[in-house]
């Protein structure tokens, strides 16, 4: 049986950034166990790949603060590592006097966090940016930037395994025990003991939590978004990113259009439950996953809003229907065709629910006396990735400094 002086469970970003700080900070003895072969199998390597350099959220808090950091900090990383990662910038168009006049918020939001930006107050100044786009004014945000999330993974696991990092694939943590000097750990592999413990298992954080008597009041609820791509020949239809005007009343941003660092444009995602944590398909069903989500009482109770059972119908019907999709990418590019987009990939998104129905926005990390646990890396997940990977270790060695 091996023992480690701190054991990460979960190899995506956020894993991987606090093995990164841990080892480059301390002499810690580090270990990471993935459960898959495979990295970035799940949300780390299923996303959009974008860099979002924090308009979008409050000042002073911490998906702000995390985000222009992250956004600074990953183009550095990838310039430095060879990550692919090109600086498009993003479009947020507003369609309607109601969306312009939340443009103004995002505009507020950019300057208190340090954010560069442009207001664009007419159709023709939208169209210069990106002429396929519609709508009656936009923002546009040029350090929005594309990179290779799965790169990006992979030069994380390299930098670590140099600094001396384990890094168990294939070791699904099953159950974990508390010990008296720490945690063991019981995988489909072998069995780890461990001091420290970071649970930074996505969307597996909850139920391991759990089984130490942390997070009793939340529960992972998982999203499926879809992702369609753009045909090649049609892939300038979108020069940059196109977004939707954020509505600050609803948890998920919208269909919107992402170009990538090779070539390729996407669009998505769709917000629909899914029927398993890793259902990936809408035809995939865990049936045991699936009765644990309907039985929650925080799941029943967000459904009492008639505002989130009317976008959960929307967001179903562009999971099962490609015209409502393609309508919904109409909205911001018109000229878009069902026949211009073909069936990509998918994510799942681990969305946090309390117990009280409300789905938790910010990063929630619990501590305790000798752990810490990452019960939501909400988007911007991948941006935030190295200070929030940064302020984890941070949590781990307050742990390991000797009491005065």
């Amino acid at each position: 049986m091996k023992r480690h002086d701190v054991t990460i469970v979960g190899g995506g970003c956020v894993g991987l950034s606090t093995a990164k700080h841990l080892s480059e900070q301390t002499d810690l003895d580090v270990a990471i166990l993935e459960k898959e072969h495979h990295l970035a199998e799940h949300q780390s390597g299923r996303n959009s790949g974008v860099l979002h350099p924090g308009f979008n959220y409050p000042p002073d808090s911490k998906k702000a603060r995390f985000a222009t950091e992250g956004t600074r900090r990953m183009k550095q990383y990838c310039a430095d590592h060879d990550v692919p990662c090109e600086e498009f910038g993003v479009l947020v168009v507003a369609k309607t006097d109601r969306e312009e006049a939340h443009l103004d918020v995002l505009a507020s939001q950019a300057e208190a966090n340090g954010v560069e930006y442009e207001r664009l107050d007419s159709q023709a100044e939208i169209r210069e940016r990106e002429p396929h786009a519609v709508g009656q004014a936009a923002f546009f945000a040029p350090e929005a930037a594309s990179v290779d999330s799965q790169q990006y993974i992979y030069a994380l696991a390299r930098e670590v395994q140099r600094n001396g990092v384990s890094l168990y694939t294939g070791h699904a943590v099953e159950k974990i025990r508390s010990t008296s000097s720490g945690y063991h750990l019981a995988t489909s592999n072998s069995d780890i003991d461990t001091t420290y413990l970071v649970n930074a298992a996505g969307l597996h954080a909850d139920t391991l939590a759990q089984q130490v008597g942390v997070g009793d009041g939340y529960q992972v609820v998982p999203f499926r978004g879809e992702y369609y791509e753009v045909t090649p020949e049609r892939a300038e239809l979108c020069q940059t990113m196109i977004y939707p005007t954020p509505d600050p009343e609803l948890p998920f941003l919208g269909v919107h259009y992402t170009r990538r660092t090779d070539g390729k444009v996407i669009v998505g995602p769709n917000a629909v439950l899914a029927f398993g944590r890793e259902a990936y398909r809408n035809t995939n069903v865990n049936l045991s996953e699936l009765k644990d989500i309907l039985a929650y009482d925080g799941f029943r109770k967000l459904l009492q809003s008639k505002t989130m059972l009317s976008v959960a119908w929307s967001e179903l019907n562009k999971s099962y229907r490609k015209e409502k999709f393609t309508e919904a990418a109409q909205r911001l590019v018109p000229g878009v065709r069902a026949d211009d987009l073909h069936k990509s990939y998918a994510g799942i998104r681990a969305q946090l629910v309390s117990d009280d129905g409300e789905l938790v926005k910010d990063p929630l990390a619990i501590e305790t006396d000798d752990a810490v646990h990452v019960l939501n890396a909400v988007s911007p997940g991948l941006t935030s990735s190295l200070p929030f990977g940064e302020y984890v270790a941070g949590k781990i060695i307050e742990m390991d400094e000797p009491s005065s």
